[in-house]
């Protein structure tokens, strides 16, 4: 077993179904959230991204991807629309349901109805949250930026109100996500559960004596 190298023209040459699986796992390990957002009409989405990073923490800012809109994108539509949207950490007990809200339902059906997924409301707020998730952010879409070299979307948004069990924050502020059983995603279809190995301390350049 050896080292094995492939350069971009063998990538571009790969039969469409490889290519996504090897693109989609080579970057590593990546979040695993449920974005959930309500039309103006009332009608609720929720779907799975394995895209949403963190921007910046003054202000709270999150971004994630929405592919090109050659096909009907509720979860773009209806941020666009009404503005607001949750996004919740899966965690283990769901893995299964949320990956199900990944299957290509019509525009006017709901993934909560056709999953075991359950909508609950927190605050007052109309935007559903997934029932469970550890983890819960309210957002406000801020802006959006085109990405030339393939059509993509990079959506930007403000955090707007945290969600979380009380159990996982530490006295540093930290939420400790491998409490609460958050996972992450692996490529297309591969969820795995993070063990954390070890904490550092803030790393400093050493004094030279």
């Amino acid at each position: 077993m050896g080292l094995v190298r492939i350069d971009r023209p063998q990538i571009e040459q790969m039969d469409k179904i490889q290519r996504l699986n090897f693109i989609n796992s080579c970057t590593g390990y990546k979040s695993a959230n449920l974005i959930a957002t309500i039309s103006n009409s009332g009608k609720s989405n929720v779907a799975v991204f394995s895209s949403v990073t963190h921007i910046g923490s003054d202000p709270a800012l999150i971004g994630f991807i929405i592919r090109p809109s050659v096909t009907p994108r509720n979860t773009y539509a209806n941020i666009k629309e009404y503005g607001y949207f949750t996004v919740n950490h899966i965690y283990s007990d769901i893995i299964a349901e949320a990956h199900q809200s990944s299957a290509n339902y019509g525009p006017d059906e709901s993934e909560f109805d056709h999953t075991n997924l359950e909508a609950v409301y927190h605050g007052g707020c109309p935007i559903p949250f997934v029932k469970g998730s550890p983890v819960k952010l309210l957002c406000k879409y801020s802006s959006e930026y085109l990405i030339k070299e393939n059509g993509c979307m990079h959506i930007i948004a403000s955090i707007e109100a945290i969600f979380y069990e009380e159990e996982l924050l530490d006295k540093e502020h930290h939420l400790q996500l491998d409490k609460g059983k958050v996972v992450t995603i692996s490529g297309l279809k591969s969820y795995a559960l993070p063990q954390v190995l070890k904490e550092f301390p803030k790393a400093l350049v050493p004094k030279i004596k």
